[in-house]
Parts: structure tokens; sequence; C-alpha cells
């Protein structure tokens, strides 16, 4: 079985969400489902059939949830330090052409967010970045073209 890295939050956060859909959102659509069977006639019943979809998606959820966690292996990141670039680092750098500072966290995949600023291990930026120290520039390919960034700093927490 492949093992997935993740961060002992991220492991905490999929846990959580799987224990919601198991014990609130499951219990929920399945009322939803019941009452809308009530109201007659379920061809025509929209209440029914978006029941019914969300009650798949859940459903969906729960099944990829319970396959991952299994697999997710937990990278303790509190014993890091240094400035080299590695998984769980919180990494600044400075885009080269706006001079635009920002500060991403590298994780597993199943964690990211870039609203957060969590960027996946295995997303170009981070392969880019993962062995390198503070003061190296970094080349990542992009969609439009190369960009280069400064690492300023990296930090672990």
């Amino acid at each position: 079985m492949q093992k997935f890295p993740i961060t002992a939050e991220g492991l905490a956060k999929l846990q959580e969400e799987l224990r919601y859909l198991r014990s609130e959102e499951r219990p929920a659509v399945i009322r939803a489902i019941a009452e809308a069977r009530a109201h007659g006639d379920l061809s025509e019943n929209a209440e029914y059939h978006a029941a019914r979809e969300r009650q798949s998606f859940i459903e969906g959820r729960i099944a990829e949830l319970e396959a991952i966690i299994p697999a997710s292996e937990v990278i303790d990141t509190s014993k890091f330090t240094g400035d080299q670039v590695r998984f769980g680092a919180r990494v600044t750098v400075v885009d080269e052409e706006t001079e635009e500072e920002r500060t991403y966290r590298i994780v597993g995949q199943y964690e990211a967010d870039m609203k957060t600023g969590s960027i996946s291990v295995s997303s170009p930026l981070a392969k880019a970045l993962m062995g390198k120290r503070v003061g190296d520039l970094v080349e990542v390919p992009t969609p439009g073209g190369s960009r280069a960034y400064e690492i300023t700093g990296v930090a672990f927490q």
C-alpha cells in the first residue's frame, strides 16, 4: 500500500471531517430523503433528487477518507530545524520579477489549500524548493513560462 505524507494537523482535520460526515451529515441526508419520500411522487420530486445527490457525494467522500486516512504517514515536523526546505517547512520566497513576497507551507497532497498558503509536496513549486536553502534561487516551470524565486526564509512550527 502506498503511503502519503501528512502533517499531524492535516490528519486531524481529515479525521474530524470523516467523523462529521458519519455522525452529522449522513444522518441529516437520510432524514431529508425520508422527508422528501413522504411528499409523494419521486419522479418529479426535486427535493428527493437533491437529497440523493447529496447522499452520493457524502458517501463518496466518506469512502475516499476511509482510504486516505489509513494510508497516511504522519511526518513529525516539530523536530525539524535549520534553513533547508523539507516537508512541513514554512518557506518565504520573493518573486524575482514582481518582488512580491509570499509564504507557503509544504504539506501532503490531501491537506494542500492555497487559501491558507499550504501547497502540496508534489506541486511544481514545492518540488523546486525541496532541499534548497535560504538565499538560493529556484526556477519553477509554469504554464506562462518559468518563474524565478529567491528563498528568504525557512521555518518549522
